[in-house]
């Protein structure tokens, strides 16, 4: 599994460094942070797993400056999409499953293993992803102010959790995964304004 696209981590970093992370993310992707050595990303790098002490700290460190990166990514974009006013709903749905359809093992890392990230990343990671959700459900209940609280969250999440699904979806072409992810999570999202 290959992440594809412009990836969204380090970017503050070094070309080495962002190298480094996705390579790091297509294999915790396959085979599991728990499974992945600082051996195994050197080799696949092409250095030795010593030489990523250059680089950061530890394999936690890796994965957390990854989840935390991602994080930071969808919260920025998403407070983009909102700023702009019109249609914020459906933009957000687009740029997510855009992120999820062009970044599969970064959704997998980021889904799978934040539980093996050090207590302040993940600490981290969940307050940008509570501020992301919020983006989500201020403009759902913007579309419709009807909606109560919990069912405008619970939608959020359920919109997350279809789109998300995409690395382990059978892949169509990436003009046709977007549309149809984005026609169901709509779909989803706007079932909500029939109650």
């Amino acid at each position: 599994m290959t992440a594809t696209g412009p990836a969204p981590t380090g970017r503050g970093a070094s070309t080495r460094r962002r190298e480094l992370i996705a390579i790091a993310a297509d294999l915790f992707a396959e085979h599991g942070f728990a499974n992945v050595t600082v051996d195994d990303i050197g080799r696949a790098a092409g250095v030795s797993g010593p030489a990523l002490y250059h680089h950061f700290d530890g394999k936690e460190a890796l994965l957390g400056e990854m989840l935390v990166d991602i994080s930071e990514y969808l919260l920025e974009g998403g407070r983009a999409v909102a700023s702009e006013g019109t249609d914020v709903v459906e933009r957000l749905i687009r740029f997510h499953a855009e992120f999820a359809v062009d970044q599969p093992s970064l959704i997998t890392v980021h889904f799978r293993d934040l539980v093996h990230a050090r207590p302040d990343d993940e600490a981290r990671v969940r307050s940008i992803q509570h501020d992301y959700v919020e983006v989500w459900r201020t403009a759902l209940h913007e579309r419709d102010p009807s909606l109560d609280p919990a069912t405008t969250l619970a939608a959020v999440h359920a919109a997350f959790g279809l789109i998300n699904s995409t690395p382990h979806s059978g892949r169509l072409p990436r003009e046709a995964m977007l549309d149809l992810l984005s026609e169901m999570a709509t779909a989803a999202l706007f079932a909500t304004t029939r109650h």
